[in-house]
This record gives structure tokens, sequence and C-alpha cells, in this order.
């Protein structure tokens, strides 16, 4: 009778065992399956805002519809205890990744660098401030309030006069959390590797600074976007310079009413400013945009000629019409001012 009433208990003890085996293989399973396999179909981009709570950043990872098993991504947000701080950033989750390393990645703020773009006209602190902030975490108005600051820009050795010298237009790799002064540091950083030696060198040939390079070429960009032509329209502005010749260039008239002006006029030319090349000889005090790559090296490697006017081809294919004198210059400008007002008279009788 003894055996008989064992045999119960012994067929409890098998299942029990049986079962903490299926248990332990089945944690040994989810354990690799959560550490090592990959848990994404494919990749996307997650922003992480200051005021989002941790479960909903977990509802909209798996609401991406990239998850594989979702009931491991649950698990090692949970083991990992993820949901308990999710750190502020950008992540980009690829295919690759396990569940557990999605978890830690989001818990330590292993972020991914996002771009940041400066292109088109930059013609205002203002305008930067903008571009800056639809692309970074950082309000707009934070980066104003710090662009407009003597003591802020003065630990980067520059001022609010000459701040675009420091200002290269590029894409640049950053983390979308960084702070003002990070993404400022980023920009002199591609500064000061820009200027190398050698083209200190060539500006020193052309007899400018590394600043003077800059606030000339705010001014080839204020002129044209058609790059074949700027190192052209540079070569005319420095024989100008060389001359004693004021450089009469109408974009720095433009900067003195905050580019408002649709025509440059006459009595526009009279406004006083340092400005204003129409008045004062020489450079300008600072920039007058941001001036992007190609105009600086138009500066650094000018066209070699004679000339010292240009004006808009009479064609308006953006092109110009370069002259060494005045009376040719005037001819050029005669015929296309004739252009410009039989362009007019067509659009005015289609109408």
């Amino acid at each position: 009778m003894e055996k008989i009433k064992g045999k119960p208990l012994l067929w409890i003890a098998v299942a029990a065992a049986a079962v903490a085996f299926l248990a332990a293989v089945l944690f040994v399973n989810h354990q690799i399956y959560d550490r090592k396999k990959s848990n994404f179909s494919g990749r996307f981009e997650l922003y992480v805002y200051p005021d989002m709570e941790p479960a909903a950043v977990l509802d909209s990872i798996l609401a991406s519809g990239k998850v594989l098993k979702p009931a491991s991504l649950k698990r090692s947000f949970k083991r990992e205890k993820t949901l308990d701080k999710i750190r502020v950033g950008h992540y980009t989750v690829d295919p690759g990744l396990s569940s557990v390393y999605v978890a830690r990645m989001l818990k330590l703020g292993w972020q991914t660098p996002v771009n940041l773009t400066l292109s088109g006209s930059v013609r205002s602190r203002q305008v930067l401030s903008r571009k800056i902030g639809a692309q970074m975490l950082v309000d707009s108005a934070d980066v104003a309030a710090y662009v407009f600051s003597p003591d802020s820009l003065a630990r980067f050795g520059t001022d609010t006069t000459r701040f675009f010298c420091m200002v290269i237009p590029d894409t640049y790799q950053i983390l979308w959390t960084s702070t003002v002064p990070e993404i400022l540091t980023l920009f002199k950083e591609e500064h000061d590797r820009f200027w190398t030696a050698e083209r200190r060198q060539k500006a020193f040939k052309q007899g400018l600074t590394p600043d003077e390079v800059s606030i000339l070429a705010s001014i080839v960009d204020g002129e044209t976007r058609y790059v074949p032509e700027q190192p052209t329209i540079a070569g005319v502005y420095l024989n100008r310079l060389r001359v004693g010749m004021k450089l009469q260039a109408d974009p720095t008239v433009a900067y003195c009413f905050g580019y408002t002006l649709n025509r440059i006029l006459r009595r526009h030319l009279e406004y006083d400013s340092p400005y204003n090349t129409y008045l004062y000889p020489g450079l300008p005090p600072g920039p007058i945009s941001c001036p992007p790559k190609s105009c600086l090296e138009a500066v650094l490697n000018p066209e070699s000629h004679n000339y010292l006017y240009f004006c808009a081809n009479p064609a308006f294919n953006g092109s110009h019409l370069f002259a060494a004198t005045f009376s040719e210059h005037q001819r050029n400008a005669r015929a296309f001012q004739k252009a410009l007002t039989d362009r007019l008279r067509e659009k005015a009788s289609q109408k």
C-alpha cells in the first residue's frame, strides 16, 4: 500500500520538475531573443520630447508597425526599468537591434545625431535663429537671445557685428538636444577647420584677413547665386578695392533697409550707414549675410581680369555683363534697362 500511495507523489514531483524545466527553457529563450535577436523589421526615427510620458514612448514604438514581437519589447522595458526614466532625445531604431538594446538606448540616452542644415539665404541673426529652432530641440527665442548678446559671443572670439564671419552654411551632425553654446561651438570648430594655413595665405595674397574675406563673400552672395560667376564678381570688387574705388554694392544698401526694398532707388543710396558702400569706401564693418563656401572660395580664388563694372544680363538668365570702362558699362546698363522696359510692357499688355 505504501508503494501505491507513493506513486501520485512521484508523478506530482515529475510534473513539477517538467513545468520548472519548461519555464526555465522559456526564460532562457526569452533572454536569448530579447538580448541577441533583432526584433525590428525596419528602420524608424524616434523623437522623445521633454513632456512625453515613458508609456507613450513605448506605445509610439509599438505603433510604428516595425516591432516583430511586442511582448519582447515590453519585457525588456520592464526588466531594464526603462519606463522609470526615458531620456529626451533623437533615436534611430535599426532592423538589427534587439529589444534590450533599444530599452537601454532610451534609458541611457544613446542618441543618434541629426542633420542641422544651414542653407538658402541667411541674412540676419533672426533668420539663423529660426532655422536652428526649426531643426533642433532648442527654442529659436533662446538662440536669438544668445546670438544678440555680446557677452555670449565673446567666448567664441567674435561679436554681434562679425558673428556671421564664424558661421559657414553647411550640414552639421549634432545631437538634437544640444544647447545653444554647443551648437555655436560646432560652428566655430568648422570655421577653424575651413581656415587652413593655405586659405589664410590666399586671403593674405588678396590683402584681406579671414574676416574680411567673409565680409566680401557676403556681398558676392548678395549679387548672385550663379556659382560659375561668383569668382568674376569677386574679382570686380577686389579690383575696386585695389584702385581705391568705392564698392558701390547694391546688396549693402538692401541690408541697410533690412532687405525690405523691392527696388533700390537713387534716394536709397544716400542712406547714412557704415554699411552703405555708396557713401563709405572700403568694406562694411561686418558681413551682410552668412556667406556660403562657394562665395568664400570665390574671394580666395577670384578671376583675374580688369573689370570694374557689371550689370544684369538683358537675357534675364541670372548672369551679368562685365565692363572695364564706365562708358562700356553704360552701354550694357542701357541694354538691360531697355530689355526690362520691354518685358514690363509685354507683361502689362497680357493682363
